[in-house]
């Protein structure tokens, strides 16, 4: 797999997203250009503009990344080269001589301000939110003179380096909150199996029956695969039509994890492979025998010698 020498990533600078950037090795030295949304970020990366883009995918409180899961899902097919975890710790910062008691037009992204409403509606019960494409965003607002709100909701680190006022500290609702962020780049030679690994997929529901969704989950149960994530987004096409939005234990050069993957574009010939990447906590899942490598081998094995003896 060839290393990026550029990418773009939700901005601008100083969001949680240029953090997990920063994390890929190699990418401090590389051109970095921020994006204002996630469609953008991925359209660059379509594009050819830059050669990967760093996106939120989900959250431990908020769940999945809308947005990201949206845009990823349609247009022409990327892939997820690696992923990286970011804890997240809030602030509110506002303008030099901005108190406390002041605030009443608060800025941040949308999944911020979902993970801060508790302190919010204990501290300034009063207080509307205004939406921003990014906490940082927000912050640099504050900064630009922009007059629609009095304080941000954003990263420690953006605040600091706008010499903005942090009014509270680590206001988030959960203390230990994680982002987890995906690399995507251009469908090119799959990261190496490390034993480790995720696997993302975009599953159609190509029929809505009784039973449609037994039929996805079957594919990976019986082949001992377990889903870390499953999530339901509309396709935008028209009410009740829906894809799944799934992560898989595994890779896909594993036997069990290849097979279910055949075994779903049977029953959904629209999947999707986003990609197989090794796993930011480098958790090995637990492999039963009978769905090993070797299981699937020696069973492959076992049947080419029956079809071997039968006339020609």
């Amino acid at each position: 797999m060839t290393q990026p020498s550029s990418y773009t990533y939700l901005g601008p600078e100083g969001t949680f997203t240029e953090a997990a950037l920063l994390q890929v090795p190699g990418a401090g030295e590389a051109r970095r250009v921020p994006a204002s949304t996630v469609a953008a970020a991925l359209d660059a990366v379509r594009s050819e503009a830059v050669d990967a883009a760093m996106v939120p995918i989900e959250n431990s409180v908020e769940g999945g990344v809308s947005a990201t899961l949206d845009a990823i899902a349609v247009g022409e097919p990327l892939r997820i080269l690696r992923e990286e975890l970011v804890p997240i710790t809030f602030v509110l910062a506002a303008r030099a001589g901005t108190t406390l008691g002041a605030v009443r037009r608060i800025a941040t992204h949308g999944h911020a301000w979902a993970q801060c409403r508790s302190w919010v509606d204990a501290t300034i019960a009063d207080a509307e939110y205004f939406p921003s494409s990014s906490t940082a965003a927000a912050a640099y607002g504050l900064v630009d003179g922009d007059e629609s709100y009095d304080g941000a909701i954003c990263s420690p680190l953006v605040a600091e380096r706008l010499g903005l006022a942090v009014l509270a500290e680590d206001i988030g609702d959960v203390s230990d909150a994680v982002t987890r962020f995906v690399l995507v780049g251009r469908p090119d030679a799959l990261p190496a199996r490390t034993g480790a690994d995720k696997t993302t997929l975009v599953i159609p529901l190509p029929e809505d029956h009784p039973g449609a969704l037994m039929q996805i989950l079957d594919q990976f149960a019986a082949r001992g695969v377990n889903l870390s994530r499953i999530e339901s987004r509309p396709t935008g096409q028209f009410l009740g039509d829906y894809f799944f939005s799934v992560d898989a234990d595994g890779h896909v050069e594993d036997a069990r994890v290849a097979d279910a993957l055949k075994g779903l574009h049977r029953i959904s010939p629209g999947l999707r492979f986003l990609g197989s990447y090794a796993r930011a906590d480098r958790r090995s899942p637990a492999v039963e025998r009978h769905t090993s490598d070797e299981a699937f081998s020696s069973a492959d094995h076992w049947l080419g010698g029956i079809l071997g003896d039968r006339p020609r």
